[in-house]
């Protein structure tokens, strides 16, 4: 047995436009499968999860499977599948009989505020990867405003996966 670790990194900007049906018929922000009411929606084809595409992305970065990009883009646009929660599942299957065994989540955002949402982020998370929430780890930053995304303008997350292989 040996371990893997990936990097992933994504972000979104805010989508201030509302739809036809107001700010209450427009979807709402969902990070780490959380909802976080009365904020902005982030723009994207799916759900625009940030904190699960990067969870994606660093699966990936363990397998050599690209989940976002085609494999999402079939899922979405062909079969109309846009919860980011599936793009995980289809990224965990690239594993094969590897785990994740750790995930750890750093966020850079002005708005919202992640602190009252962290624990059931990471509950949410864990669920998904199978593990305990002890081994999700979520911080988040403001980044003193020195960034787009420490300004308002969007989200921008990198996480970091630790895989149990059986093979190399």
């Amino acid at each position: 047995m040996y371990t893997k670790t990936g990097i992933g990194q994504d972000s979104h900007r805010f989508s201030e436009a509302e739809s036809e049906n107001g700010a209450a018929g427009r979807r709402p922000l969902l990070l780490g499968g959380v909802e976080f009411p009365g904020e902005p929606p982030l723009e994207g084809n799916s759900d625009a999860d940030v904190v699960l595409h990067a969870l994606c992305n660093a699966i990936s970065g363990v397998t050599g499977v690209n989940i976002l990009g085609e494999i999402s883009d079939h899922m979405c646009f062909g079969e109309g599948i846009r919860d980011s929660a599936e793009y995980v599942r289809e990224a965990l299957k690239s594993l094969g009989e590897d785990i994740v065994a750790h995930a750890s989540f750093s966020i850079e955002c002005a708005r919202p505020k992640i602190a009252p949402r962290v624990e059931q982020m990471r509950k949410n998370i864990a669920g998904l990867l199978g593990i305990d929430a002890r081994n999700v780890g979520v911080t988040a930053t403001s980044g003193e405003g020195l960034t787009d995304f420490g300004r308002g303008l969007g989200i921008q997350v990198i996480c970091i996966v630790t895989a149990v292989c059986g093979r190399p």
